[in-house]
């Protein structure tokens, strides 16, 4: 178990510190515990939770109103791993603290990263939650910008009509835009929920935190909106792109086909053999028929080529 106080920044603390109830703490706190750990000691922390907070089976970020608490669950995308892996805990929260149960590292790592790297003027529950929301979209927008270059090299590639495009790679950032989508949607559900205020744990100056929070995640869903449907630009291209090769091809083809019409047209004509054709024993027949033949074929590539379809 690991605990901390809200103050200037996050003090690491004793157990019977982090708790109110012991009479010895005068802030909020932070709490880290697994879920065998939560099992045990849930009773010392006072919160009042009629209902498991959910640590088993979490499939996404939400956040429930309880009688004397809030409860809810973090389900994070990796996003070194992008669209596969991905990270899940639950909390519990009152006016008391925050109690983060995870099984894993990844709600210890997040909490160590603030405490290393935030000092704060009002220290606050309200504060800390900003603090810990933004660590888990901090470098999100970086990693859109990336995904929009490499959309960006594939679009250059189709335009310069390099014949091998990775559509495959372009598939998978559209996934992991979609899954990003979604994972912003519940954190705007989640901090909708928090705004609410339902149980008056908050104080109402300090839910400014939670509505900059919540202009925060607007702009990142509209920016994976945004790379998601450059997906299906840059794939769209790519299909059509792929048509007007097939396209060219299909105009080669007929151009061929029709200069060969009518050469094929003399040649089952005179390769007819009857008795009385005169050419047949004409000595410049040949060379008539070659001649005429070459007229055509120019003929006819002069043709298509005022037409412009060669």
């Amino acid at each position: 178990m690991q605990f901390y106080l809200l103050k200037e920044s996050l003090m690491p603390c004793a157990f019977r510190d982090a708790l109110p109830v012991e009479g010895t703490a005068e802030c909020q706190f932070v709490a880290i515990v697994t879920p065998e750990e939560w099992t045990e000691n849930h009773e010392l922390f006072k919160m009042g939770i009629e209902l498991d907070p959910g640590f088993g089976g979490i499939h996404s970020s939400k956040a429930e109103v309880n009688f004397d608490s809030l409860t809810g669950s973090f389900m994070i995308p990796d996003r070194a791993n992008l669209p596969d892996g991905s990270f899940s805990f639950a909390f519990a929260l009152d006016e008391k603290g925050i109690v983060l149960v995870d099984e894993g590292t990844k709600a210890a790592e997040m909490t160590e990263a603030i405490r290393s790297s935030k000092r704060w003027k009002r220290p606050c529950l309200e504060r800390f939650l900003y603090d810990f929301l933004e660590e888990i979209v901090e470098k999100d927008l970086s990693l859109m910008e990336s995904f929009e270059k490499e959309l960006d090299t594939f679009e250059d590639q189709i335009l310069e009509e390099k014949e091998h495009v990775d559509l495959a790679r372009i598939n998978t950032i559209r996934n992991c835009m979609r899954q990003l989508r979604v994972h912003y949607e519940q954190l705007i559900d989640m901090t909708q929920e928090l705004e609410e205020n339902e149980n008056g744990f908050f104080k109402e100056k300090n839910l400014s935190y939670l509505h900059l929070f919540m202009n925060r995640i607007l702009r990142l869903h509209d920016t994976a909106a945004s790379v998601w449907d450059h997906t299906m630009q840059v794939r769209d291209l790519y299909h059509t792109q792929l048509e007007v090769r097939q396209n060219r091809i299909m105009t080669l083809l007929t151009v061929i086909t029709t200069i060969f019409m009518p050469l094929t047209l003399i040649a089952g004509w005179y390769g007819m053999n009857f008795r009385h054709m005169p050419e047949l024993e004409w000595t410049w027949s040949y060379p008539a028929v070659f001649l005429i033949c070459l007229v055509i074929v120019v003929a006819c590539l002069v043709f298509f080529r005022k037409k412009k379809w060669l």
